[in-house]
Parts: structure tokens; sequence; C-alpha cells
């Protein structure tokens, strides 16, 4: 049975047959042209087939088997298990469908950039009668399938590596005399298994042999969703050249990069977290059980800055005048829509001055080949890991740089450049070793859709955490940074399940970002309980604002992790583009975190945590591994009835407010922050039923100072009130300095403009929908809903100022509220 994709639909495919065949590293060779915004080059695939990694799966889990390491003794998934990935799948018994090539003898329907545009392909999962074998079984040709959308591809060649001088070493004949399709496979797989200690000699051959002449182009055809390859003859994955180059460019609406200008008005381009990753920067293997090794080589114009995902500090070398090349790799295999790119006009902050005992100067940590001395026995696929060498498990901070626009340098250097030290210092205090050697933090363009997003090395924050003091700033910096070990050291093996980085990475910001203060114990307990009051608020929000089928942390059920045979799936809702404003995920999964943390008491659920991290670290893992080692770690008597059945059914496959949770909030006491909170909207409330002339005797109310995310509860509380005076408005912005706070704050008081409809602070409106345009999204709905025509007027104008640069999925949004 064939498999259909609705074209107005919202899932998102996942094409590549990792089943049957997997890319092991990425070489990418591109230059970027800003007058035309388009990436072109090339990306040479290094390919194992699946009978061979397969085989080496079924080797470690029986080495696993054979020693009485606490890992398979706990009933956790066997070390280097390369698992199945992502969503709502077609079943086994449907056929995947594949491609029909356009070979030689046919007519060639390529458009001028050299893509093959059969028309049957237009639905996504085209019903085309003459497909390929994409498995390794079958009499017709097999296929390499590729997740890749709007780009052209222009050629495809396989790789001659044997005319590599000194390739000889990685086949079994001392000389290259005969040289086949069979030798050049060998050759690959001795290379991409070359162990962890010969790293740096591995990228080496890597890049001599992506530079290889071709020897042969190979066929391939391009869909919406995927590029197809298949070489005449080659019927089986075994047969397929595991080295092949593809010819490409990216093109100016692709939707995994944003052309834009930043804060200065430079011209730039990043990845912007799309839901369709990287599919439209290269051809990939989307799945996330695709865990890959990269290198690449991006070359600019002189005055620009590349950034990229790589565990090098790397500096621009001068080509040619007026041209500099940047060279990135990284030696950890992660899924490749965790690769990140931006090149811009961006400027190295750094302390002024510097004092001598500044850890921002500490020395760069890249430790030589013999430094990686076994600390502890990994479960991973081999990779020189820092869970392993004992100097990377005591550095408690690591090596970073801050870059940014120009014209925000001194406000970076105010807040972010001093947080980022206590936060990784704190970080580590609670996880211990830091997964990854060194940071780029980058302040990313306005047009940015969210405040954060963390990748392998390199982190984007929003300008909107640099203002109203540190407390956003810190809280967003340790929310990125617990990425680091939940959602990029260990990955959610289907997507849908997201909880599993999000829910991790809220519960975690609170305990760094305590630690990082150096609160006293009941400080960090007062400052967390007035955080759970505010998403429990949220949460609240989120479940009667939300559908119903988007409100489950685990939809798939017993399904989760299911693919096809050819490991191709659909990910639900994927292309949503509301769904990047939801924060369910976030919510239950951090309510869930915090009720364990609060059964097992916070010194063994942390100390447990480290010992999953440990366990589980450059694996994919799914909700019942978390689970299930939790509760085989916790002594009988702290375990009180639970069960991964309860879990799965109170919290991670049921929709609405989970009933342990609700249970909680009802009998909780507030915590004393969000008592005194309470008392100063009865006095905000007081002062708004004063008559405008007031007795002479009457004394003025004295507020209290109140921290920021006070702030954000008490303007939500008053939110709640049918009516405020403008002169009270005109009173809250004075005694709080409201325009001046963080952007949380000044978010929840454009909140109370609007509906109070207080025109003098309409300017503060307009401002936040243009520079925190993260969080604006909200506030147009707002606009639009007043049927106010001077309000709807201002969110117009607004847009049509913001619209060419904003986000996509953001601008569709709020589209869809004005028009």
């Amino acid at each position: 049975m064939d498999m259909q994709l609705d074209p107005a639909g919202d899932d998102l495919p996942l094409m590549a047959n990792t089943s049957h065949i997997l890319v092991k590293h990425y070489v990418l060779d591109l230059d970027v042209d800003f007058e035309s915004q388009v990436i072109e080059g090339t990306i040479v695939l290094f390919l194992e087939d699946g009978d061979r990694f397969k085989k080496q799966n079924r080797s470690v889990e029986e080495a696993c088997q054979s020693e009485s390491n606490k890992g398979c003794k706990l009933g956790m998934p066997e070390p280097c298990h390369v698992p199945v990935t992502n969503a709502m799948t077609f079943s086994s018994e449907m056929e995947y469908n594949d491609c029909a090539i356009c070979s030689k003898g046919e007519k060639d329907t390529s458009d001028k950039d050299g893509n093959h545009d059969n028309q049957e392909h237009a639905a996504g999962i085209s019903s085309s009668k003459r497909c390929c074998d994409t498995g390794n079984h079958g009499s017709e040709e097999f296929l390499l399938v590729l997740d890749c959308c709007d780009l052209s591809v222009l050629k495809v060649e396989e790789v001659d590596v044997a005319a590599v001088p000194g390739m000889e070493k990685f086949t079994r004949s001392p000389e290259l005399t005969v040289v086949s399709e069979e030798l050049r496979n060998q050759i690959v797989r001795e290379l991409v298994t070359l162990p962890a200690n010969r790293w740096r000699e591995q990228l080496d051959y890597y890049a001599r042999c992506s530079q290889a002449a071709g020897c042969g182009e190979l066929l391939f055809d391009t869909d919406t969703w995927s590029l197809q390859i298949r070489k005449t003859g080659a019927q089986t994955a075994t047969d397929f050249p595991h080295a092949i180059r593809i010819w490409y460019k990216t093109k100016p609406e692709g939707r995994s990069v944003t052309w834009t200008s930043d804060q200065s008005g430079r011209p730039c381009v990043y990845t912007v977290g799309s839901p369709v990753n990287n599919r439209a920067l290269f051809p990939c293997q989307e799945p996330p059980v695709a865990m890959s090794t990269w290198q690449a080589t991006v070359r600019a114009a002189a005055s620009f800055v590349v950034l990229m995902s790589g565990e090098n500090s790397a500096k621009p070398t001068q080509l040619w005048e007026g041209c500099s090349s940047w060279y990135y790799y990284v030696t950890m295999p992660m899924p490749a829509s965790t690769f990140t790119i931006a090149v811009g006009c961006w400027t190295e902050v750094k302390m002024e001055p510097c004092s001598s005992g500044d850890s921002a100067t500490e020395t760069p940590f890249s430790p030589p080949e013999a430094d990686f001395r076994h600390v502890g026995v990994c479960s991973h696929m081999e990779y020189p890991c820092r869970f392993q060498n004992a100097s990377a498990t005591t550095q408690q901070i690591i090596p970073h740089r801050v870059f940014a626009p120009v014209c925000l340098t001194g406000a970076c250097q105010e807040t972010l450049l001093q947080l980022i030290p206590p936060c990784l210092s704190a970080a580590h205090s609670v996880l211990g070793t830091h997964p990854f050697s060194r940071l780029d933090v980058l302040i990313v363009p306005a047009n940015f859709p969210s405040l954060g997003m963390a990748s392998p090395h390199i982190m984007f924050l929003s300008q909107s955490i640099l203002t109203g003091g540190s407390h956003l700033c810190g809280t967003r910096l340790c929310h990125e940074i617990a990425h680091a070990w939940f959602g990029l050291a260990l990955g959610a093996r289907d997507w849908t399940e997201e909880w599993l980085s999000e829910g991790f990475a809220s519960h975690l910001e609170d305990v760094f970002w305590a630690a990082a203060q150096q609160l006293a114990p009941h400080e960090a307990r007062e400052q967390q309980e007035l955080r759970a009051c505010l998403r429990w608020r949220r949460l609240q929000d989120e479940m009667q604002s939300s559908p119903t089928e988007m409100q489950v942390l685990r939809p798939n059920k017993d399904k989760t992790g299911h693919t096809s045979d050819s490991g191709a799936s659909v990910i639900k809702h994927g292309l949503n583009p509301e769904k990047i404003f939801m924060q369910v995920h976030y919510l239950k999964g951090y309510f869930l975190l915090r009720f364990l943390a609060e059964r097992l008491g916070d010194e063994t659920y942390f100390s447990f945590l480290r010992k999953f991290v440990h366990a589980f670290h450059g694996q994919l893992i799914l909700s019942q591994d978390f689970l299930q080692m939790l509760l085989e770690n916790i002594p009988e008597e702290k375990r009180l009835e639970l069960s991964v059945e309860n879990i799965y059914q109170d919290w991670l496959e049921s929709s609405g407010i989970p009933k342990p949770l609700q249970r909680e909030r009802s009998a909780g006491a507030e915590c004393g922050l969000a008592r005194q909170v309470r008392a100063e909207v009865t006095k905000w409330i007081r002062v708004n039923r004063r008559p405008r002339r007031r007795k002479r005797r009457e004394r003025e109310a004295v507020f209290e100072k109140l921290l920021p995310d006070q702030l954000v509860l008490l303007l939500e509380h008053l939110l709640e009130q049918k009516t405020l005076s403008h002169r009270t408005l005109q009173s809250l912005q004075r005694t709080y300095h409201l325009q001046d706070q963080d952007a949380e704050v000044r978010h929840r008081w454009c909140e109370l403009i609007v509906k109070h409809k207080f025109t003098k602070a309409y300017e503060s409106v307009e401002r936040f929908l243009q520079e925190d345009q993260a969080m604006g999204v909200y506030l147009y709905g707002e606009l639009m809903v007043s049927e106010d025509a001077r309000q709807q007027q201002l969110a117009r104008r607004c847009f049509e100022r913001t619209r060419e640069q904003m986000d996509r999925s953001s601008a569709q949004v709020v589209a869809d509220m004005l028009f």
C-alpha cells in the first residue's frame, strides 16, 4: 500500500531510508554569497550499509551482556544500540514508495538548476509505479533516500577514494592494483570505523577523500521532501557507493536558514531551528538515528565571521584579498538536525578590563589523543568522549566566546559575559562533566523566533534577554546550557517526546540558576516555588487554548520509536506553525520531573540523574529508558506505588492537567514570595478604587521592592482585574519602572496597556513588537481581539514594518490573526 502525504497538511515526513544505510560523516565545502542569498558548494557523504552496522550492534550487545557493569544489570537499553526513530509511522505492512529515476534513455525534465522535476512527486511521498528498492533485497536497484527540500541539486557522483595516496593501509592488499567498487567501499568501511584515539588521522583522511576526483556520475531525482540517488547495477546497500559527492545550492526562500540584517543593519544568515531542520541547507538523513560527525569549510567575504557547531574555535584563513575561509569539525556523532551555522559581521565581546583570575581567560581545552583515559565505561558508539577524560571531568568552566552585533557589545559586557562562568560552573556542580569542550554564544537578529537555541558547541540567544537586569538572561542561559546534556548529549529517539529535552531543561534551569547565584537553600526553594507558581498558571492557560491532541507528551504510546521498514516516518503536526509557540512539553515535563524530585528527595534524585547521564550520554533515549532506570535505582520505600505504567497514564499519555499535579496544587500553600505579591496586589486594588481627589490625611501606599518573577506574577494578577484606571497604570509604571524591566515583565505590562487601552503607553507596545519578536506574537492577537480600531491599526503598522524580516512561522501566525 502506497503512502500519500496531504500537501495541505501539517505533518513533516522523514524520508531517509536509515534502516538500510547510514551516513557516518559529512564533509561540507561551501561558499556564502550575500548578494544572491545563496549557499553553494559540495557535500561528501561517507556511508555504512545496514548489514554492517547491525552486525556491529549485535557484537556490542553480546559484549555488554558478558560484562557485569551496572548499565547492563539495570535493564537499560543495550549499549550502542542503533534505535529506530520518530513519530507517527508507516506500519510494517505499508510499502514505502520511492521515486522514478530519469535515466539516460528517458526524457530529461530537469529545470535550469539541474533538478529533475518529476510531477508525480508533488504530493511528497509519491505513488510512482517505477520505484527502486530502498532496501538490500529484491531485484530492483538500491535507492539512497535523503531528506531534502528547497535545494537545487546540480550533480551527484561517486568519489574515487582509492585514488587518494596512502589509502592502501585501509585495504587488505598492499597495493591497489585492481580498483573496484568493492575495494572503494572496503576503504570507506575501514575509515569510518577507525578507533577514537585516531580521530585526527580520520578527519585528515576524510578531508583528503572529499577532494578526490569523481569516478562516475550517479542518477538522481528530487521530490518535495527528498533526494533519491541510485547507481545502475547496484542492487543492495552493500553494492552502493559508500562515498558520494553532491553538488548543490540553497535557495533564497529555503526554510532552513534566514537571510536578514542584524541589529546594526549588516547582512547575515543563520539557521533558525526551522521545522524542516537542515534539509534545506544540505541533503542529509534527518531521523535522529542517523548519528554522524561532520567537518566543514565555509568561505565568505573577509568582513564576515563564520560560527558553527564545531569543537575547534576556528580562526579565518585569508584565501585571497577580500575572501576568508573557516574550518570546523565535530568528533561526537550527532543527528544532522543539530548542525548550526551563522554568518555575519559579528564582533567578539571581551571583558573590560580582564582580571587575572577571570575564568573567561581559561586556556582552551584540547587534550591530545593519549589523554583519553577511561574514567568510566561508556555505553555509546566509540568517539573521543569527555566523560572518559580525567581532565575534562573536573573542568567546571569550559572555554567560551561571546559574539554580537557591534551595537550590542556593551549590553553583552554588562550582563551576559559576567553570567556565563557562574552558570557553567553551576551546571557542572549539578550534572558533572560538560559534554562539549567549548561554547560560542551569539546574540542573533531580532527576528529570531525564540529566546534561545542550543546546538553542539554553540548557543543562540535573543536580544530580549539583554535588558532589565540579569534575571531573564541568567535563567535563559541556564536553560540552554542544560540542553548540552538533555537534548544534545542525550537525544530523544522519537521527536514526539520533546519533553525529554524541554522538560529537563526547564527543570534544571531553576536548579542551575539558584546555584549560579549561590543562594542559601531556603532562598533557592522560595525562588523555585515562585517559578513553579508562574508555570502552573501558564500550564492552565495552555490547556485551555491548545488542541487536546497536542497536549499529550507521548502521543504514539506503545508505537513510540517505531518507523517503517526503511526507517521513514512522519512527525505528526511537525509543520504546524503554531506548534513552536506551545509550551506543553516544557511545562508538563517540568512538573513531572519536579514531582519525581520531590517524591525522591533532591539528593537522591540528582544523584540518580548524574548516574543516568553517565550511562546514556552519546545515545538516543525514550521515556521508558529514563523511568525504568529511575525506579530501579531508588529504594522500595521511596517508590510509593510509582510505576512506569502509572506515570505513562497520569503524565505522558493523557491530555489536560495530570491528576497528581492537580491534587498537589490544590493542597499546596503559597510560598512566601507569592504571598508577598498577593499583599501588593491588594494594595494596588485599593489604590485603583480611590476617588480621583483624595482626603488630605489619607496616606500614600508604600509598595515593596519585588523580584522580576514577582513583578510578572503581580501583573498577571492585575490582568485579572476587570478595570484599572489610567491613573493606576501610570502609577504602576512609575513605581516599578516597567519600561526598563526584562522582557517577561514588559510583556505583561504590554498586555495591561492593551487591555485597558492605555494610549499614553502604546509606544511601549510598538517597541516590544519590533524589538522582542520572539515574544510578541501573542500581543498581536490581543490587539486584534479588542476590536479597537486604533489598536488594530497599531498591530498592522508594526507587522508591515517587520514582516519582511520576521521568522516565516511567526509571520504566518500573525498574518492569520490580522487578515
